[in-house]
């Protein structure tokens, strides 16, 4: 694994628990609005923490820690993540995963190895608008759809989350969103905000009252359906 970053405390990446959470170099998506380029396009790759010093970290939050947040990046694209999971899972830590659902054979191989306990997943966008939120052209949106259904067929506990941009989501797309994931229960809009480390140029979000509007909209296929951020 090439860990790019350390967050050594969260209360909020994952539900009800006090976590760290570790961040993976790379990507398969370049959504322009995503604020972590340094850790997706590989002229501006950090240099990261090694493994050892991230496991000797672990080792000494034993007791004061109880989960490990796995984002990224994606981590789904690298072949020892099981790997790297059972070493966190050794020290006795609740392991949650974040993921853009590209990689559904990996997801279900990791919840069958009992190797996560909490999936947060992105969804982009409608479908009809999926390639040119995360920017390829060639894209194809079977396999979220195969990881969305992995997680609404199990009984792992899951989010979903978009991130709302005024230049990418039309209420059009929210609505059909909602069409498409109708029934979870946990889902977050996410209002767009600049981190000044974005992959794209030229995005802005929506007013507080406007994600209220879509959140209204949503609402109608996700009663729960919360704004996060």
């Amino acid at each position: 694994m090439v860990l790019g970053g350390l967050q050594k405390l969260t209360l909020l990446d994952y539900p009800g628990e006090i976590a760290a959470t570790v961040f993976v170099n790379g990507c398969n998506f370049r959504c322009p609005f995503c604020h972590n380029a340094s850790l997706v396009l590989p002229t501006k790759l950090a240099e990261g923490i090694d493994e050892a010093e991230f496991f000797d970290f672990l080792d000494s939050r034993r007791g004061r820690l109880s989960a490990v947040c796995v984002s990224g990046g994606e981590p789904t694209l690298y072949p020892d993540l099981p790997e790297f999971l059972s070493k966190i899972r050794e020290r006795g830590y609740l392991i949650k995963l974040d993921t853009n659902g590209y990689r559904p054979e990996v997801l279900s191989s990791l919840i069958s190895a009992g190797l996560i306990d909490y999936v947060a997943m992105d969804i982009k966008n409608s479908p009809e608008s999926y390639a040119r939120t995360v920017g390829r052209s060639d894209f194809d949106i079977t396999p979220v759809m195969r990881s969305l259904e992995i997680l609404r067929s199990g009984e792992l506990p899951y989010e979903l989350r978009t991130t709302v941009v005024r230049e990418l989501h039309t209420e059009a797309d929210i609505i059909a969103i909602g069409r498409w994931i109708s029934g979870t229960e946990r889902y977050y809009l996410q209002p767009f905000k600049d981190s000044g480390d974005l992959v794209g140029v030229g995005l802005s979000g929506y007013s507080e009252a406007e994600m209220k509007r879509l959140l209204a909209l949503i609402r109608q296929f996700v009663p729960l359906a919360q704004i996060r951020g």
